[in-house]
């Protein structure tokens, strides 16, 4: 609603700011100590600052706030401080600077957050490009606060059934305007707690386009060092529950029965109807408990159906059956084995089903089904590669892996080709592993063929019984921690490996697009010699040196090094010398006294037993892709091509 005059100080914000692309939003309620950073945050922007409008909203401050924000606007005049009583939320000082904003956007910002220098020039230029109505920047947690959602892919436009929008309702976004105005969306006044959830559901549920920009953390949120953000605030949570109620039936309204609806309340069972029934239930007494139940269960009857139950984990699907069937003394007791204490172990059956070791477990006594429990297809391997490196012709790898809750008990890396797959055997112990894979070997015990081999983990967990009992196997895609390292990574580089009888072969591994780790065992995916320069010479008597260098990791003692020269129809082999420096490094030369006439480009041969490879020289000053081959001109010394030259001047 608009902030009448008698509360309200507006100061104007000149020319310059009469048509701003972006209206930044912010309620104040003693939240003194953090505006040096939030607004701060707004006044750093590289958009320009005439682009920018701020309302900075006082809700009634005690501690100086109003001030110290009246005193901003001597020095930054796009800025506009409105003053109001206190109104009890966010919602009414969010309405106020609506009514006065002017942007074609708006964002609102709280007032102990901050934005990232870029994110109002990402955002607002996203919306202008894609025609948004909305768009979601990535958010991360600060000081302890987590993120309401990890947007990790930017997207000119997703479906708020399809994409994580939906599970962060919350006002930090950015809206245009024309389209609130539309629809006359306003906040919940007068409300602590969940005021911007009719907001943000009717605006996604009424968006045309929903964009994401997730090139860069747009938004930070900080927790407050005194312990008074809102959701840490003593609620009255019966009266919070009838409250979103009557939210839950505005979404039903928005979205008819089905597929669609269940995927939006399972968003809302883990967020609202379900969140206080942790420690704000316990705290309560009995009677207390059971009001909440009661207030509660209505809404688990109305929009409870079982593929929402289905969906929720095994701890919120115990409380929402409790809730349900009326049993509450068992969501008690689920209730305190999660906020209290710690769950049991999991249950592993004969069959590899896995269920949560919640109270009441098969207890004859309780009417808790076996699917409240069951959490087989949520157990993921949790697994990271932390780090590769090849010793000799043995690569070594090591990394962590859990089966959470389960643990884990063996480990084994798996060598994937189509639908051969070779073991590899790994040591396991605290949730860590260590595997060595030798191409010599690796073929369950027989050399590694020539080909390319994606890496997988493959991590077995056991019940109680041991290896004799029943287990649970899942299996990952290994992947670098730090991918992005692969380039210039010397582990990453080809190299020459031995494989027993099978002889030598060039092997590099690689990234494929997903990041997952692959090994060609044939080196055409990265083939030796990226790095192979050198130069050549020759005098006019036809005596040539050529030079090369390179790297050749690997490289048998006993390896042959060989340059050649080639034309369209010739080969001529070179008397070389090749000498090992630090590094795997190599140096050939090769000093012709007269050599062939011609035009020849420059290759050098590496034998290594059956391996046998040529690789191009390029000259020392190419580029380090460029396909410029090194060639030597030697000219014809025979008497008769004298004469000739000598006629000729």
């Amino acid at each position: 609603m608009p902030v009448s005059d008698d509360l309200a100080t507006a100061v104007p914000t000149g020319p310059d700011a009469a048509a701003p692309t972006v209206s930044v939003i912010m309620p104040v309620h003693n939240t003194r100590r953090y505006l040096e950073r939030s607004l701060g945050s707004v006044f750093a922007q590289t958009l320009d600052q005439r682009q920018i409008e701020v309302i900075a909203v006082d809700d009634g401050s005690t501690d100086g706030s109003a001030e110290w924000l009246t005193e901003q606007v001597r020095s930054h005049p796009n800025l506009t401080v409105l003053r109001q009583e206190a109104s009890g939320g966010a919602g009414r000082p969010r309405n106020a600077g609506l009514d006065h904003a002017t942007g074609d956007y708006v964002f609102f910002l709280d007032s102990d957050d901050r934005l990232d220098t870029e994110a109002l020039f990402w955002l607002t230029r996203t919306a202008q490009k894609n025609g948004s109505d909305v768009v979601y920047g990535r958010i991360a947690g600060a000081e302890g606060r987590g993120a309401p959602v990890d947007l990790r892919t930017t997207s000119a436009a997703v479906s708020v059934f399809d994409s994580p929008v939906y599970w962060s309702l919350a006002a930090y976004k950015l809206f245009r305007r024309a389209f609130l105005e539309q629809h006359r969306l306003r906040f919940v006044e007068g409300r602590l707690l969940a005021e911007d959830l009719p907001f943000g559901i009717t605006a996604l549920l009424r968006a045309e386009v929903v964009s994401v920009f997730a090139e860069r953390t747009c938004y930070y949120l900080h927790g407050r060092d005194d312990d008074s953000n809102a959701t840490r605030q003593d609620i009255d949570w019966c009266e919070y529950l009838a409250y979103i109620g009557t939210v839950l039936d505005q979404v039903a309204a928005e979205v008819p029965p089905g597929a669609d609806r269940d995927k939006l309340m399972v968003r809302h069972f883990h967020g609202e109807i379900l969140m206080p029934f942790g420690a704000p239930y316990l705290g309560r007494d009995e009677a207390g408990r059971r009001a909440m139940a009661a207030v509660a269960r209505p809404l688990v009857e109305r929009y409870l159906t079982d593929r929402v139950l289905a969906a929720l984990p095994p701890a919120l699907r115990l409380r929402a059956h409790c809730l349900r069937a009326g049993l509450d003394d068992e969501l008690t007791g689920v209730v305190r084995a999660d906020t209290g204490s710690r769950p049991g172990p999991p249950h592993l059956d004969d069959d590899g089903r896995v269920y949560a070791g919640y109270p009441y477990f098969r207890d004859p006594q309780r009417a808790l089904p076996d699917a409240c429990y069951d959490l087989t297809d949520r157990v993921v391997l949790r697994q990271r590669l932390v780090h590769l490196h090849w010793v000799g012709g043995v690569l070594h790898l090591r990394g962590t892996a859990d089966l959470p809750p389960l643990g884990g008990d063996t480990v084994e890396i798996l060598l994937r080709r189509g639908g051969t797959v070779h073991r590899v055997p790994a040591r396991y112990e605290d949730g860590a592993w260590r595997a060595a894979v030798d191409p010599a070997t690796a073929a369950d015990g027989g050399p590694l063929p020539t080909d390319t081999w994606g890496f997988k983990i493959a991590l077995t967990a056991h019940g109680p019984g041991g290896a004799a009992g029943p287990s649970l196997r899942r299996e990952a895609w290994l992947v670098p921690e730090h991918p992005e390292d692969e380039t210039g990574h010397p582990d990453f580089a080809p190299r020459i490996v031995g494989r027993g009888p099978a002889g030598p072969a060039v092997a590099a591994l690689f990234l494929s697009p997903h990041g997952h780790l692959h090994l060609d065992l044939d080196g055409t995916t990265r083939p030796l010699g990226a790095d192979l320069r050198g130069t050549a010479d020759c005098t006019r008597s036809g005596r040539a040196t050529l030079t090369a260098h390179l790297t050749l990791p690997g490289c048998p003692t006993d390896a042959e090094l060989q340059l050649l020269l080639r034309d369209a129809t010739r080969t001529v082999a070179l008397r070389t010398t090749a000498t090992r420096d630090a590094g795997d490094h190599y140096t050939v030369r090769s000093l012709l006294r007269s050599g062939p006439p011609g035009t020849w480009q420059v290759t050098l041969r590496l034998t290594a037993g059956p391996l046998r490879r040529e690789l191009p020289v390029r000259p020392t000053d190419a580029p380090p892709d460029g396909p410029i081959p090194l060639t030597l001109n030697v000219p014809d010394t025979s008497l008769r091509a004298r004469l000739a030259r000598r006629r000729r001047g």
